[in-house]
């Protein structure tokens, strides 16, 4: 009896072994998943009770929060790289639907304005300051380097490679790539989108996805590294840079300007006294000289006379 109870037991573990580990979320390897019912998988952002879509890419607020979980929480899951920015990092307050909240505090109660992708717009201040809008990303520019191959690749093809690959790995719709550029080994790839139908993924998450990808920290949770060929020639990427561009222009912007500007006409009028000074030094002197040369000449011609 024994036996064919664990022999009943160890099929029922190899029926469900599958089932289990087919549970996960292919677009975001932070997700917490488990299987509700027989083919009803359910995933859920670590630290969090919001549902992740597992068919989509995952917002940029939500990973960036995600990854602020300590280790102890994600256990095997935690990034080989920590993020970096100018501003630090800081767990972002994200809307429910995944958006960036257009304030942003860090634990010091240091706050600023964001655009739709997570980064500053405004001077930093206190809880006092006000966002009015959560300002949209238009348009991101890529430019990234390939390592040095034998021979120039076909721009043609490389413009349909890279549309493919952002099309199928990052569920981007081509009508939102602007331009591809090729110059062998630089490439410049423009994204650009006016307003987001709530089916089409952001270009804010593609160009995130996309870092991850190249610094070999992809967020899938297949983990795979980013392979691209043209015409079946490997196309290894080095270097990326991503710039952001919003409708409307940064504060923080403006008011550097005009601090520039001050700085400037401060430096222009600080010159010109200074000129004039040396100008009117100058003149005194000369003045000066010639006073004492035509008295001494009056002295010289008084001196006969008397005599």
């Amino acid at each position: 009896m024994e036996p064919l109870l664990g022999a009943v037991l160890g099929l029922m573990l190899a029926v469900a072994s599958p089932a289990h580990g087919s549970c996960t979320c292919a677009t975001n390897k932070w997700a917490v998943c488990a299987q509700d019912s027989p083919g009803n998988c359910t995933c859920r952002l670590l630290g969090s009770d919001h549902p992740v879509d597992c068919s989509t890419l995952t917002s940029k607020c939500f990973l960036m929060k995600a990854e602020m979980i300590p280790l102890k929480e994600k256990r095997l899951w935690r990034p080989p790289h920590g993020l970096s920015d100018s501003d630090g990092t800081y767990s972002p307050d994200c809307e429910d639907s995944g958006v960036f909240k257009a304030r942003q505090c860090n634990q010091s109660s240091t706050c600023w304005c964001v655009n739709t992708a997570g980064l500053r717009r405004t001077e930093k201040g206190d809880r006092s300051l006000s966002c009015g809008e959560l300002v949209r990303t238009r348009w991101i520019y890529l430019e990234l380097t390939h390592k040095r191959s034998s021979g120039a690749f076909d721009v043609p093809s490389m413009a349909q490679a890279l549309t493919r690959l952002f099309e199928s790995r990052y569920k981007l719709h081509p009508k939102y790539i602007a331009a591809i550029k090729y110059e062998r080994p630089l490439i410049q790839i423009r994204l650009d989108q006016n307003k987001k139908p709530r089916w089409d993924v952001d270009i804010a998450d593609v160009a995130y996805y996309f870092e991850k990808d190249v610094n070999n920290d992809s967020v899938f949770h297949s983990d795979s590294k980013l392979t691209l060929s043209v015409n079946g020639d490997a196309l290894a990427i080095e270097k990326l840079w991503i710039s952001y561009m919003d409708e409307k222009p940064p504060e923080f912007c403006m008011r550097q300007l005009a601090a520039g500007i001050s700085a400037v006409v401060t430096v222009v009028l600080l010159t010109a006294a200074i000129g004039i000074a040396v100008l009117l030094v100058l003149r005194w002197l000369r003045t000066r000289k010639y006073k004492k040369v035509e008295s001494k000449e009056m002295r010289e011609v008084k001196a006969p006379s008397l005599e």
